[in-house]
């Protein structure tokens, strides 16, 4: 029988800054920004080397999905309520019923998600993070990853997933 480990990254430079607003039809909250705090857990069997998977491996590939993010407004492209709108001068004009917002693009993230919520946001970057190190086929030993958006201290969003390897 395998022995099953893990390993959790939560280091304080896996965090990202961004604005936000939840909207659903009937609802919007205001707009808002967090400073998230991300963590990162795999699970898996010892390889050859004595890992489950690289540490710094985990490290360099989340903190590149997070920069993607930080200090940018996050817009659920595939929302359910939000009419987005890209003009010929570089603007992102998002509207949700009367309200309009207009950003610039350059401050946008437009993130393939319905909702701007952490529990969204932790399965976007949990895809994210998996296509990369799949890419580098890093994930053979591992059996789940887990992502935790925090949005403040004690307030986490969890995402997690199991990995079939052939």
């Amino acid at each position: 029988m395998a022995s099953e480990f893990s390993i959790h990254v939560a280091k304080e430079n896996l965090k990202f800054s961004a604005a936000h607003f939840i909207a659903y039809p009937g609802f919007r909250e205001p707009l808002h920004g967090h400073n998230y705090q991300v963590g990162v857990r795999v699970e898996g069997r010892l390889a050859g080397t004595g890992y489950v998977i690289d540490f710094g491996l985990i490290k360099k590939l989340t903190k590149e999905i997070l920069d993607r993010l930080d200090e940018h407004t996050i817009i659920p492209a595939d929302s359910d309520c939000l009419k987005i709108e890209r003009s010929t001068d570089g603007q992102i004009r998002v509207c949700y019923e009367r309200d309009v917002f207009t950003f610039p693009e350059a401050d946008v993230f437009l993130a393939p998600i319905v909702h701007s919520s952490a529990e969204e946001i932790a399965r976007y970057i949990w895809r994210e993070l998996h296509g990369a190190l799949a890419a580098r086929g890093a994930l053979a030993d591992a059996s789940a990853l887990e992502i935790s958006v925090a949005e403040a201290p004690g307030q986490a969003a969890i995402y997690r997933r199991e990995i079939s390897n052939p």
